[in-house]
């Protein structure tokens, strides 16, 4: 293994850990307010946060606008935007156990879908690896039997779209830098989130600016860190560790929202660490 690909990895597992911490501030907000309503907002004050920062100094914004792969950046925006909106409406329509459990297969489309269209290589152990990981998270999560309807395959929807934006920030990140791919998707995100706002628009409570602000933050550094992380590694060589984010998620539940520690999330939480080192082998299987 190269040492960008660990720098890649090192990066990624760092990232997943803010994001399980924007998780568990996401959950806290959601009990005060509309889930759509506070991502309006939290893409409103990352996107502004951006545009301050690419002010720095003179030509940094027309730098940083600058895209080799503009419709490329634009659809990575719209992508995530629209796997977010539809992980959240499924949230309440059939339970976040059950959105995890169907989402969890975009590591295993990525991978193959990096194979197809960026002509990564694609080995047995990597194969291995991400669905060592992929039952890790089944343990965890403990799926349940869902009768088929369109609302109950949603999220697996989701899931393609977010494999598709992994895939798509792989390339792009081949000819822009990680400013310019974060910049990109936080505007063109911001926008589509703020055209439908008239509908679940409800201002937020200057005593809860606080945790605003620290959902902000937390969603800022994890996901710069994510961009950054596909500069170094290959997505397929990625994915596995991904799975750190679903691990952490649960150490948040349990120390700040007193879920239960399980034998199935000690089990599931072991194979996602195994997933994780055995991708590092250098043999090929």
């Amino acid at each position: 293994m190269t040492t960008s690909s660990k720098k890649g990895i090192i990066t990624l597992i760092i990232a997943t850990f803010f994001l399980a911490l924007m998780d568990g501030m996401s959950r806290y907000m959601a009990e005060l307010y509309d889930v759509l309503n506070i991502n309006m907002f939290r893409f409103w004050i990352i996107g502004s946060f951006v545009i301050l920062v690419s002010l720095r100094g003179r030509g940094v914004l027309r730098s940083i606008l600058k895209t080799k792969q503009p419709v490329a950046q634009v659809s990575r925006g719209l992508l995530f935007i629209s796997s977010l909106l539809m992980a959240i409406y499924s949230y309440t329509q059939v339970g976040l156990i059950v959105t995890h459990a169907l989402m969890a297969v975009f590591p295993l489309l990525t991978v193959l879908l990096s194979g197809l269209f960026l002509k990564e290589e694609i080995t047995r152990i990597k194969v291995v690896a991400v669905g060592v990981g992929f039952l890790g998270v089944t343990i965890i999560i403990n799926p349940i039997n869902l009768e088929f309807s369109l609302v109950s395959v949603l999220p697996l929807i989701s899931a393609v779209t977010f494999a598709i934006y992994a895939v798509l920030t792989r390339k792009v990140a081949s000819t822009d830098n990680t400013e310019t791919s974060f910049f990109w998707v936080s505007l063109v995100s911001a926008i589509a989130i703020t055209i439908p706002s008239p509908l679940f628009y409800k201002p937020i409570q200057f005593s809860d600016l606080y945790f605003l602000v620290l959902l902000c933050t937390f969603s800022l550094v994890g996901h710069f860190l994510l961009t950054n992380a596909y500069r170094h590694a290959e997505a397929s060589v990625l994915q596995p560790f991904s799975y750190f984010h679903l691990f952490f998620a649960s150490v948040v539940g349990i120390i700040f929202f007193q879920d239960p520690l399980t034998i199935s999330t000690v089990a599931g939480g072991g194979l996602i660490v195994f997933g994780g080192i055995l991708i590092s082998r250098k043999s090929k299987l």
